[in-house]
């Protein structure tokens, strides 16, 4: 089945934890700490792979978690870091973040890669925390917290001419001719319901990729009918034949149906070159209306040429006019992509604000990742605790908003209580 669009859960791995240890030896009565760090948490990485053209692989599993780094042993010794999760996903697919609809990424190339959760740092051993006046401390800090995001996966297919009409016009036919691919025909509305892709060769070294692309309604811009489903996939298009029915009731009024849902999805497919031709030629019916229907379209400004898919006429003049407007045409890679504004953030920000217990919320990522790392049975961990409290400021911010002695205190999913 093709699935074009999908939203799934990621998680990158937790740091694995460092650990508080002693060396311990029988004639080394006295030896110093030796806590081996956490190893790495695992990434969360999408990568470009060629063979997939659908996101049906996340149709089903939509939580994906990276392991957790392994927790550091005795005599300094390192957890092991845990392995990369690697989510392999079709050319053509943007990445939001669901929860803001955030541009995260757009991978079109084969092998490019887009880290979506950076797997959190190990904890460090006590080790790290001797010096000359503290020769035994009992201080270690925990792995770094994953990084969780819930993204939209959309697929907008690659190719370099886009097939572009009312339903029933006879994309498909046109493209089964044209190519070696082999989509769904039928003398129906919305027979394609869903993109289907042709390699058409022009000589022995070249070669162009053309989309046969479900047809359009009026109201497709607002999502009626196949709406969006359609309209996404023509953006990655560089060049449109646009296919007129011949036995349609009035194909000028579908024509300009078409050119106004596509501007209004998205301008600059509007601006997107047009190569128009009418199709059917072989019914009498559609002969007698030629005239009058070339005459109409040149009016306004439109050139147009006339074939039949279905006999095969004027086919391959239809398609090397198209390559011809595609070497005209500049490459998607050329286009200067729209700068995208991110509202900066500091990372030691915090809030405060007040529990309905009349206690304390202090909010922030800086400290919230700091009590995650913290060993809370270790009084040398809960000291470099309050010394990153005091750091950020957070410690003078209470004291200011009045917190007195005894009252509890919420950082994440901990609970303290204030002392001076």
């Amino acid at each position: 089945m093709f699935i074009d669009q999908t939203e799934i859960y990621v998680s990158s791995g937790k740091g694995g934890d460092g650990i508080v240890h002693f060396r311990r030896e029988k004639y080394v009565p006295h030896g110093g700490p030796d806590g081996g760090d956490g190893g790495k948490g695992g990434d969360v990485i999408l990568e470009v792979k060629t063979t997939l053209n659908t996101l049906s692989a996340y149709r089903h599993v939509r939580r994906y978690i990276a392991d957790n780094g392994k927790r550091g042993g005795r005599n300094n010794r390192y957890g092991k870091s845990a392995d990369d999760l690697i989510l392999f996903i079709p050319p053509g697919t943007v990445i939001y973040d669901a929860d803001t609809d955030e541009i995260l990424g757009d991978l079109t190339d084969p092998g490019q890669q887009l880290l979506i959760c950076k797997g959190g740092r190990g904890g460090r051993g006590n080790t790290h925390f001797k010096n000359s006046r503290h020769q035994t401390p009992r201080t270690a800090e925990k792995g770094e917290p994953p990084v969780e995001k819930n993204i939209r996966l959309e697929l907008k297919l690659i190719a370099d001419i886009g097939l572009i009409g009312v339903p029933n016009a006879g994309k498909s036919t046109l493209l089964s001719v044209l190519t070696n691919a082999q989509p769904k025909i039928a003398a129906y509305p919305f027979t394609t319901l869903e993109p289907n892709l042709g390699v058409a060769s022009i000589d022995d070294y070249e070669s162009v990729v053309l989309a046969d692309i479900p047809g359009l309604i009026e109201g497709a811009s607002e999502g009626i009918g196949l709406g969006h489903s359609f309209l996404r996939h023509v953006q990655r298009t560089r060049v449109l034949i646009h296919l007129l029915d011949g036995l349609s009731e009035d194909p000028i009024a579908d024509f300009s149906q078409i050119n106004t849902e596509l501007s209004l999805f998205d301008t600059k497919l509007g601006e997107k070159p047009q190569i128009i031709a009418l199709n059917k030629m072989d019914q009498p019916e559609v002969q007698e209306r030629w005239p009058e229907i070339k005459a109409e379209l040149e009016k306004r400004g439109h050139k147009i040429m006339s074939i039949s898919a279905l006999a095969r006429t004027d086919i391959r003049k239809l398609l090397l006019k198209a390559v011809q407007k595609l070497a005209e045409t500049p490459t998607l890679a050329e286009v200067a992509p729209l700068p995208v504004y991110r509202v900066e953030t500091d990372p030691n920000e915090f809030e405060i604000s007040r529990e309905d217990d009349a206690g304390w919320r202090i909010s922030g990522a800086a400290i919230e990742r700091a009590a995650a790392m913290t060993y809370w049975e270790h009084y040398g961990s809960i000291r470099r605790f309050q010394k990153v409290m005091q750091a950020l400021g957070i410690e003078a911010a209470l004291n200011k908003a009045g917190i007195k002695v005894g009252d509890t205190v919420y950082v994440g999913e901990y609970e303290l209580e204030w002392q001076e």
